[in-house]
C-alpha cells in the first residue's frame, strides 16, 4: 500500500483550474521531485499535502489515515521552504528546538534531539549564532534541521536550493539526499530544475499545466519520454517532425503524426562518413559552437531544421562555424514520439 496517495486531486483558484484530477502516489522512504514550469501546479500540490491548501475536491490519503481535512497541525508534515523563515531573534539552537518545544518534550530530549539535527546538517560550532550571521546554505541546513527534528512522517521541500549560488546549491542536494536516505524520511522535493531533479530523485513526476505529464525514475524520464513537453523540458531533446526526419535520411520510417526526438549528446560529429548499419548518417553544416563546461554545443543546419549536438570537450575536436560534417546517430536513439 502507498504511503501517500493523492486521489483525483482538483484544485481550483475562482475560475482556474491549477490541479487538474491529479492521482500519484508516493512510497516510504523514497524523494520524490515534482518536476516542471513555473505554474505548473507541483507548489499547489505540495502546500495542499502540507494543509496549507485545501482541495476542491479529491482525497490525500498519508501513512493509511486520510487527512484531507485535517488542520496543520495534525498532519505530520515537515516542511522547508525557498524563504528559510527562521526566528532571526533565535540562534541556531533555538530555531532547531522550536518545534519540540512547541511539543513540550522534555529539555533532556530536546538538547539531545537538537545535538543530533546540528550534527546531521553539519553545523557544529554554530548552535550560539543567530540566522543573520549565517550564510545562504547555513541557514538552509537550519531550516532543514528545524523540519527534520521533530521526525515528521513526510518532509515538503519547495525549491529550498534556488536562491543559493550553483556551486553550494550542487553540494547540498547530495548533502539533503544522503540525510533522507539515512533517515529512511518520505520527501517530497518541489523544483523547476531538470538537472536538481535528476541528481536527487528517485522517482520524478513531470507537471504540465496542473496533470502528470509522465512519472518514473530519472533514467526512465530522460531516456524514454512519452510526450512532446516530456522531451522539450528534460534532455534539451532535438525535436524533429516525421516527414521532416524522413526526408533527412532519406526513408520512409512511419506515419506522418509523429515527432522524432534524439539527444544531442547521443549524435556523433566527424568530418569523413562513417556508414553503420545500426545508425543515421547524413550531412549538415555548423551554425555556432558554445562552450558548456566541459560540453561543447553545435548547432548544424540540416536542410530545413537545425540541429544541436553536444560533444565533450577536447580541444583536439573543435569544429568550426560553417564546416560541413556528417552526423551519425543509433537509430534506437532516435525516439518516435506522438505529436
Amino acid at each position: 500500500m502507498p504511503y501517500i496517495e493523492f486521489r483525483d486531486i482538483v484544485k481550483k483558484f475562482g475560475n482556474n483550474t491549477v490541479l487538474d484530477h491529479i492521482s500519484l502516489s508516493v512510497e516510504e522512504g523514497t524523494l520524490v521531485t515534482l518536476l516542471g514550469p513555473s505554474g505548473c501546479g507541483k507548489s499547489t500540490l505540495l502546500r495542499c499535502l502540507s494543509g496549507l491548501e485545501q482541495v476542491t475536491s479529491g482525497t490525500i490519503i498519508l501513512d493509511g489515515e486520510d487527512i484531507t481535512h485535517r488542520p496543520v497541525s495534525a498532519r505530520g508534515v515537515g516542511m522547508v521552504f525557498q524563504q528559510y523563515s527562521l526566528f532571526p531573534n533565535m540562534n541556531v539552537e533555538q530555531n532547531i528546538a522550536f518545534g519540540l518545544r512547541m511539543q513540550r518534550c522534555p529539555q533532556a530530549q530536546i538538547e539531545e534531539e537538537v545535538r543530533k539535527a546540528v550534527a546531521l546538517v553539519e553545523l557544529q560550532g554554530k548552535e550560539k549564532a543567530y540566522p543573520g550571521t549565517l550564510s545562504g546554505g547555513q541557514q538552509q541546513r537550519v531550516a532543514l534541521a528545524r523540519s527534520i527534528v521533530t521526525k515528521p512522517k513526510v518532509m515538503l521541500l519547495d525549491e529550498p536550493l534556488s536562491a543559493i549560488d550553483a556551486k553550494l546549491r550542487k553540494s547540498l542536494q547530495i548533502r539533503i539526499r544522503e540525510i533522507c536516505r539515512q533517515l529512511h524520511l518520505t520527501t517530497i522535493f518541489v523544483t523547476h530544475d531538470q538537472d536538481e531533479a535528476m541528481v536527487m530523485s528517485d522517482v520524478i513526476d513531470l507537471f504540465h499545466a496542473g496533470r502528470i505529464e509522465q512519472s518514473g525514475t530519472p533514467l526512465e524520464i530522460y531516456t524514454a519520454p512519452k510526450t512532446e513537453f516530456a522531451a522539450g523540458f528534460i534532455g534539451s531533446y532535438n525535436q524533429i517532425p516525421l516527414p521532416q526526419f524522413a526526408r533527412i535520411i532519406g526513408e520512409n520510417i512511419g506515419s506522418s503524426g509523429a515527432i522524432i526526438a534524439i539527444r544531442p549528446e547521443t549524435i556523433a560529429l566527424s568530418r569523413e562518413r562513417t556508414q553503420k548499419n545500426d545508425s543515421y548518417d547524413f550531412q549538415g553544416n555548423v551554425i555556432e559552437s558554445s562552450l558548456r563546461g566541459n560540453v561543447i554545443r553545435y548547432s548544424l543546419q540540416v536542410q530545413d531544421a537545425v540541429i544541436h549536438v553536444d560533444v565533450l570537450f577536447r580541444s583536439f575536436t573543435r569544429f568550426d562555424d560553417h564546416e560541413s560534417l556528417w552526423l551519425t546517430v543509433p537509430k534506437r536513439d532516435c525516439l518516435m514520439i506522438e505529436a
